[in-house]
């Protein structure tokens, strides 16, 4: 089996966007991205601002409630049934609950080959890119920057604090081009 998912969890502004658009360059086939962001944007603005929706405090921290959580598990069985339907998917999350989080990934991606990768960013780091985005709430990538990872387990991770996007993305792609030719010798 080769690689059909990539699951790329990192802090605000610590670069999984930037890797899942260099990543849809340099890896052979076409893959599709599907980001929190845009579950986020596709919400109705009354569950943006709702405590049973998605809440960003002051501070930087995020609250989400029942109903918010209710769409995002429909939005993950609905990307991983994409997966089942043939197409290859980048997967660009924020595990607020680390590795709770990733277990709500693991169902709806049971079956499934998938790349767990994890996109580290230093938190002064990623504070300085939210500034320049200007989209973000101040602190959110400061206080994301470690506790997305807490208790996750990777197949690979990396640094963007000082590597570049592409670079980033030629690693993840190596390391599926690699897994696919071990399972090549091994069928």
């Amino acid at each position: 089996m080769t690689t059909q998912v990539i699951v790329l969890n990192g802090g605000s502004s610590s670069g999984k966007s930037g890797i899942a658009r260099c990543l849809q360059a340099v890896l052979p086939e076409p893959w599709l991205t599907a980001g929190i962001d845009s579950l986020v944007d596709a919400m109705p603005a009354s569950l943006k601002t709702s405590a049973a929706g998605i809440e960003f405090a002051p501070d930087g921290g995020v609250n989400v409630g029942p109903q918010f959580r209710a769409l995002e598990a429909a939005w993950r069985a609905g990307v991983a049934a994409t997966v089942r339907a043939g197409a290859k998917v980048i997967i660009d999350d924020v595990f607020l609950g680390g590795a709770a989080s990733q277990e709500r990934w693991r169902e709806p991606l049971t079956g499934l080959d998938v790349l767990w990768v994890g996109v580290r960013c230093e938190g002064e780091v990623a504070e300085g890119r939210e500034i320049v985005r200007g989209d973000r709430v101040p602190g959110m990538a400061a206080s994301q920057a470690e506790l997305v990872h807490k208790g996750v387990v990777y197949d690979l991770e990396v640094d963007t604090t000082h590597t570049e996007s592409l670079v980033c993305a030629r690693t993840i792609a190596a390391a599926i081009a690699a897994a696919a030719d071990a399972a090549a010798r091994v069928g």
